[in-house]
């Protein structure tokens, strides 16, 4: 991938990382990280509400179906150890509901929070 091909993904992922943190928010939900980057893996958005802790994929596709197909075992897998790492470095959230969303943006259309997307 060109370098300009790279910067426009790039800022298109953020724009979208951005959409989903505000319909978090709107839905009453605190974000406590935003692209959250180990070795192991990254986590775009973490999110809490009440006792729940989300760990939050964002994905821009041209479907929902696509958005959610995106998140693949390999990827789920990264997500799956940043979080633990997460949860290492935050102690005060370790009695904390999990949950794994993916949020999909489609062109033309409002984001979709799909909620317990999967399950490790």
């Amino acid at each position: 991938m060109s370098t300009d091909r790279r910067r426009r993904a790039n800022r298109r992922g953020r724009g979208a990382e951005t959409l989903a943190a505000g319909l978090l928010r709107l839905k009453g939900y605190r974000i406590l990280a935003r692209d959250f980057r180990v070795p192991s893996g990254e986590i775009d958005i973490v999110a809490a509400r009440g006792r729940t802790l989300a760990f939050v994929e964002v994905k821009t596709r041209e479907s929902r179906a696509a958005a959610l197909e995106a998140v693949g075992f390999h990827q789920r897998g990264r997500i799956i150890r940043a979080a633990e790492h997460f949860l290492s470095q935050h102690a005060g959230l370790q009695g904390h509901d999990l949950r794994f969303d993916v949020i999909a943006i489609v062109p033309g259309r409002l984001p979709e929070h799909v909620t317990d997307a999967w399950r490790p």
